[in-house]
């Protein structure tokens, strides 16, 4: 495949934001002091060029010709703006930063706290047929017991996508496991009401590193406001994603999304996400919502309790039947483990929001 680098390629949005050095932030998410890196009205569609961090982080040398040259990756095959960010005089400390390389903030004029922005996915290109997936420092699901490089040093995996659009990754002996891509962008999220550092790992209820792998194209996200103009950004790219992220990463690479910003003010939608604990989206056959804590046991508590909270403001439907819908119908799923605050997805079909009565006549539908 040809790469996608700053400005060739699709540019399908109303808007084009490049990632090159003075329009990211590395390791730490926009704040409410953050300046714009490009203005746009609701409904407005902009294109965003995103970063893996995978390749450029200093523990794999901060050279990506280096570090990929030695998987047979050559230099003409690397992204120009990650080789410019890699050799810049970004400051990016590992022991106070995130590793995330964030594209934004976007200026969504209007947008007040207390609204909320839908971010609908449009397109999502591959920027390059490559990417990472690393396990560091003792993290991960296994802390204690991987990696097993020796201590300090990641276990960086380079992956590939072979020409069936299946990802391939070396297992060391002449095989190569194959598996299916479906890529989203980890991290989308609106600035947080602070004017102190954030930090790009947890997230939150401004979203940011959610690392929901649903949210591919078609989906919508719905983020609740928390400053002026929402201050929208994006980020941690993936080819693909395993409920869990077991590892610490998934197959980390470079995206080309497009998305749809728009503002809700309507007293409905601003209603319910202030009652919500977190961020909320939809599929075209799901809804979904999400639950976050530093224990995931509590995480799980959340995403069923938001859960009911959604079928009793949108639908009507009473506490204890909600309750026993989810545990008859309804999917919890671990989306991570390893962002510090963990999450939990619960996914609700939107065939059965419509229940019917022993003749067949609809009972109820989506209040609107």
């Amino acid at each position: 495949m040809n790469l996608l680098h700053p400005g060739l390629g699709p540019l399908d949005g109303d808007h084009y934001l490049p990632a090159d050095p003075s329009r990211v932030h590395w390791g730490l998410l926009p704040n409410a002091t953050a300046k714009p890196a490009l203005t746009v009205r609701t409904g407005d569609t902009v294109t965003f060029d995103t970063i893996s961090h995978e390749g450029i982080l200093e523990d794999q040398g901060r050279d990506p010709a280096a570090f990929f040259g030695e998987s047979g990756i050559s230099k003409d095959r690397l992204l120009h703006d990650a080789v410019e960010l890699a050799a810049s005089a970004r400051e990016h400390d590992p022991s106070l930063h995130g590793p995330h390389v964030v594209t934004g903030p976007v200026a969504v004029q209007g947008a007040r706290p207390g609204d909320v922005l839908e971010v609908e996915v449009l397109t999502l290109h591959r920027r390059a047929p490559y990417g990472v997936i690393s396990n560091r420092h003792g993290k991960g699901a296994l802390p204690g017991e991987y990696p097993l490089t020796p201590p300090g040093e990641p276990s960086s995996l380079v992956a590939t996508v072979g020409e069936d659009g299946r990802g391939r990754l070396p297992v060391g002996d002449g095989r190569q496991l194959a598996f299916p891509l479906r890529p989203f962008l980890g991290i989308m999220g609106v600035a947080p009401a602070t004017e102190s550092p954030v930090h790009s790992v947890p997230p939150g209820p401004h979203g940011g590193n959610i690392d929901v792998r649903h949210l591919g194209t078609g989906a919508r996200l719905f983020l609740p406001v928390q400053v002026p103009d929402a201050l929208f950004y994006v980020g941690d790219p993936h080819f693909s994603q395993g409920d869990g992220e077991v590892s610490l990463t998934a197959f980390e690479a470079p995206l080309r999304a497009t998305l749809r910003l728009t503002v809700h003010r309507d007293e409905a939608t601003r209603s319910l996400a202030a009652r919500l604990r977190a961020p909320f989206a939809e599929t075209a056959t799901e809804h979904i919502v999400l639950g976050l804590d530093h224990d995931l046991d509590e995480a799980l508590r959340n995403a069923v309790r938001d859960a009911l909270t959604l079928l009793t403001d949108r639908f009507g439907i009473p506490g204890p039947v909600g309750l026993a819908y989810l545990s008859a119908a309804a999917d919890f799923h671990v989306s991570q483990v390893v962002d510090i605050v963990k999450g939990v997805h619960g996914r609700i079909s939107k065939a059965d929001m419509t229940t019917k009565t022993p003749d067949n006549q609809a009972t109820f539908h989506a209040r609107s």
